[in-house]
């Protein structure tokens, strides 16, 4: 029994260090949809509108739907939800999508595999665009990203990040290196940008969490990882285990990494609740997906143990006082070509990668 003991008291317990810019932490409900998880929000019309994923039968974990549903100011759910309509056969395995606006379009990037055959190299990125007649929301010009850098049908895409540039949708394959694509015609990216960064992260690798936006002056975003490790909340056993943390990114070419958190966010609840059967294995689960900002506020949609669907209110201050400086490599001779008129910045374009040149930097740009 004393060992028991010792073994317990010696287990990690996330909750023990709450991240003090964590104000708040509010479950949402989707009516009719008791175990949707994974929302991603963002600001529409003068309104707060939430996607989100349900599985209709944990014995078919891989059949997966997309809805929207319209919350309130206080994210309670105003009305009925919307399920989206992606097509007849083979059945839906549409995952965990991001909203994002371009201009006066509204955008869902998410994860899905059309093929017959179930494998990794089925699941590919798509983006479609969502269209609101006052009724119903539709789904059109859906569109399967197979062609880019890197492509492989031993890997199995989702996460990747979107973002506005000028006016374009650009996409984040991945944070370290940060690679992005630029979409364009005949489901084919090109790569746009790379920058390697040193990064010092112990909770496994970065993957891409919500979509990124421009927050006072650069592009904001927040990362899952996933480690496994034995915790209070696996009650001993190796599980694998997520966490979320922010990083940011200079708001033009080559987008490089700027700040990151230095260790994991945790907000009340983050994992202690309600515990469910896992659909694809025992986890600890907390999963940022999107979030909306005003000048002292950011909320911070994300997913719990694959069946909930959570908001964090966060203080903006708090939050960039946490984050920690990159070194993305670059230095006063580094030279990046930027073609017009994505950039607008004029060719070439040189960075330094001291703190007193980078914040001036920032602030010309910002301006």
């Amino acid at each position: 029994m004393t060992l028991l003991f010792a073994l317990a008291a010696a287990l990690m317990d996330f909750e023990d260090n709450l991240s003090e810019f964590v104000l708040e932490t509010k479950r949402i409900e989707v009516p009719g949809f008791p175990d949707a998880f994974n929302p991603s929000i963002i600001s529409w019309r003068g309104y707060i509108l939430m996607s989100f994923r349900f599985i209709p039968d944990p014995k078919y974990s891989f059949t997966s739907h997309l809805g929207l549903i319209f919350l309130d100011d206080d994210f309670k759910a105003m009305g009925r939800p919307y399920i989206l309509h992606l097509r007849d056969f083979p059945p839906c395995r549409a995952e965990d999508a991001r909203l994002i606006i371009v201009g006066e379009q509204l955008y869902m990037v998410y994860s899905d595999n059309s093929e017959e055959k179930i494998s990794k190299g089925g699941f590919r990125m798509h983006i479609a665009e969502l269209h609101f007649d006052g009724e119903q929301f539709s789904v059109e010009n859906i569109e399967r990203l197979s062609r880019y850098e890197g492509e492989s049908r031993e890997v199995r895409e989702k996460n990747w990040v979107p973002f506005v540039y000028n006016g374009e949708l650009l996409l984040a394959y991945s944070i370290a290196p940060h690679r992005i694509f630029r979409p364009i015609a005949d489901d084919f990216c090109e790569t746009l940008c790379l920058t390697q960064s040193s990064i010092q992260w112990n909770w496994g690798n970065l993957r891409g969490g919500t979509q990124a936006q421009i927050v006072d002056g650069q592009y904001l975003a927040f990362f899952h990882s996933a480690k496994k490790l034995e915790s209070v909340h696996s009650d001993g056993k190796t599980s694998m285990h997520y966490f979320i943390g922010a990083y940011t990114f200079l708001p033009c070419p080559p987008f490089a990494l700027t700040q990151i958190s230095p260790h994991p966010i945790v907000g009340r609840n983050f994992y202690h609740g309600l515990s469910y059967t896992p659909y694809w294995g025992s986890v600890n689960v907390v999963f940022p997906c999107g979030y909306i900002c005003d000048r002292d506020h950011i909320w911070l949609s994300y997913g719990r143990q694959d069946r909930e669907c959570w908001i964090a209110k966060i203080d903006k201050r708090g939050l960039f006082r946490s984050l920690k400086s990159i070194n993305s490599g670059l230095d006063d001779s580094t030279v990046f070509e930027v073609d017009d008129p994505l950039a607008k910045l004029g060719n070439p374009w040189i960075v330094g990668n001291d703190d007193e040149r980078a914040s001036h930097l920032l602030h010309d740009v910002a301006q």
